[in-house]
């Protein structure tokens, strides 16, 4: 196998028209910029919209003069209700640990269960839901 080159007519590119691809890249560069300011702004309109802390927030900022040591009693009940709500939890999955696997198998005894557990956890874990976001939107009220 043979070939040949022929290197007599090699062309190298001009460089002359350079400032016409500078000003392009300086306008394609500039409205990136633009289309990230954009986002970033609606970025943070979604985030303040979305910001349950500043519900809770604005709650306590307009009923702070009728409800002065809320935030600060919230804070204090938190730990009392964890606590119970952990010690319910523990106990429903003792109770099922100890018993067969079939323990909840006919309606009696899921009715019992229920009826033992169900409605205890559901109110309590209602009551942690809204308790706790009051204790820390009073904390970060009071730190700013």
């Amino acid at each position: 196998m043979h070939f040949q080159f022929d290197m007599s007519a090699v062309h190298y590119p001009s460089l002359a028209d350079r400032s016409a691809g500078t000003t392009d890249l300086a306008e394609l560069l500039r409205q990136i910029l633009e289309v990230e300011r954009d986002q970033l702004q609606q970025l943070r309109a979604f985030l303040s919209a979305h910001d349950a802390g500043a519900r809770w927030r604005a709650f306590l900022s307009r009923w702070k003069n009728n409800f002065p040591e809320l935030p600060e009693s919230c804070r204090q009940a938190m730990p009392v209700l964890e606590q119970t709500y952990g010690k319910l939890i523990a106990e429903l999955t003792e109770q099922l640990c100890q018993n067969d696997s079939d323990a909840l198998e006919d309606d009696f005894s899921l009715q019992e269960f229920l009826d033992r557990y169900g409605m205890r956890l559901t109110q309590l874990g209602t009551i942690l839901n809204l308790v706790a976001p009051l204790a820390e939107a009073g904390s970060h009220s009071e730190s700013a």
